[in-house]
């Protein structure tokens, strides 16, 4: 498959997949959605591939979460095959818990909104000593209420969980790494060479071993896939009201959102 929103790489038992958007600061439409999914099954098919990196062409951000341009009332726009989102958000979580080898994140600049979803979600993550990390979901008329949530709360704590998501700030990666939400801090230049040498070292290990661990870390959590698909086709219902309308027009408008005129 050719790509438009996603370069692709597999060399060396590492397949490293990056997000192709830098002037929307690696913003995902449905397309990118599409690609990335697409990406990792490819990386799963490689018997090759012991190890996957993802991360963000540029060195301004790994990924911001969804592109507000292409969102309108009841969700983005895009084709998706099962997701009333109007992007296979839901897909694209899965396949990166469930592909069987390792994905590490290599967090070049900004993570934040669904960008920092998918870190959480990822393995392990390396960042940039220059790399922030942060949500702004209810900022823009949004929210995951899914892995981004409930998953988060369990790396790193339920308070500071509920932090990330109720004031929307913005932390360093050496915070990150502090609260167990990154596993190592690196200079940006030495960021993927980093990456790749934790890839190569994962890439010489029992296949099988790594792939029952990895099944075994992620069974505790399991039950978020259900909630989370549940929630989310509340969300698209969310994303057709005026409430959630504001967050997007202020987002674009530059201005500070008018939210309290909704406040029941």
């Amino acid at each position: 498959m050719e790509f438009e929103d996603v370069l692709y790489q597999a060399a060396d038992g590492i397949a490293t997949i990056t997000i192709n958007r830098p002037q929307q600061m690696n913003a995902f439409r449905g397309q990118t959605v599409d690609e990335l999914v697409e990406a990792f099954h490819e990386a799963w098919r490689d018997r090759g591939v012991g190890a996957v990196i993802l991360t963000g062409a540029g060195e301004k951000a790994f990924c911001v979460g969804g592109d507000q341009s292409t969102r309108e009332a009841g969700g983005y726009r895009g084709n998706p095959s099962r997701s009333d989102l109007g992007l296979d958000i839901e897909d694209l979580h899965s396949v990166i818990r469930d592909i069987p080898k390792p994905v590490i994140a290599a967090v070049n600049g900004y993570a934040i909104g669904g960008g920092h979803v998918l870190h959480v979600i990822c393995d392990l993550t390396i960042a940039a000593e220059t790399a922030r990390f942060g949500q702004v979901g209810p900022k823009v008329g949004s929210v995951d209420p899914g892995f981004g949530t409930m998953y988060l709360a369990r790396v790193v704590g339920e308070k500071r969980a509920r932090e990330f998501w109720y004031l929307c700030e913005q932390y360093t990666a050496e915070d990150c790494r502090q609260m167990g939400l990154v596993n190592k801090v690196v200079p940006a230049a030495e960021l993927m060479n980093e990456a790749r040498a934790w890839a190569t070292k994962i890439a010489t290990m029992s296949p099988t071993a790594i792939t029952l661990a990895k099944a075994s870390f992620n069974a505790p959590s399991e039950e978020i896939r259900g909630i989370g698909s549940v929630a989310l086709r509340g969300l698209a219902l969310y994303y057709g009201t005026d409430e959630a309308l504001e967050g997007k027009s202020a987002f674009l408008e530059k201005r500070k959102p008018e939210f309290a005129k909704f406040r029941r």
